[in-house]
């Protein structure tokens, strides 16, 4: 069942967090030292997750009006359950009752559990023409980071019902 983090719960997720960058060193990427999201993180109230302890969780933000998706995690071991398509579906039930027209997020293009997953459940590559100001600083702030380390896609999904 997905539910928002309780305060109590956001440092255990940096294990999964952390767990979850493993798949991506098994394909090669490495992100640089310092850009676990999660562990910055000290609003509960911008948390999904999912398990007794959390499995996975959702890290949501806005950009330019709509809701963005900073970053969605399961823990391998908890992989292939349809934990990360149940926090994305939340995800998308909590834009359109906010009122946000779309959900936009930043990801992988080419490793499979990222971009071509994300594309499975609706979303397609934004050009960086349609991007608003915020997200434009957002891309660019990942930039700085270092977080390019194979090519990346800004991505969006309309938020009414199909």
């Amino acid at each position: 069942m997905v539910r928002w983090a309780e305060a109590a719960e956001l440092p255990g997720l940096v294990a999964v967090e952390l767990a979850a960058d493993e798949l991506f060193e098994q394909a090669g990427i490495v992100f640089p030292p310092g850009t676990t999201m999660i562990e910055d993180v000290d609003d509960p109230g911008s948390v999904l997750v999912e398990g007794e302890p959390p499995a996975g969780f959702a890290l949501i933000g806005r950009a330019d009006g709509n809701v963005h998706l900073d970053q969605l995690a399961v823990h391998p071991g908890s992989m292939r359950q349809g934990i990360g398509g149940r926090l994305l579906a939340a995800v998308l039930d909590h834009a359109r009752a906010v009122g946000a027209p779309a959900v936009t997020l930043t990801t992988c293009r080419d490793v499979p559990w990222n971009a071509p997953w994300y594309a499975r459940h609706g979303f397609s590559v934004l050009p960086g023409s349609a991007w608003g100001p915020q997200l434009r600083a957002l891309v660019e702030h990942e930039r700085e980071l270092g977080l390019e380390v194979v090519p990346r896609v800004v991505m969006s999904r309309a938020t009414e019902s199909t």
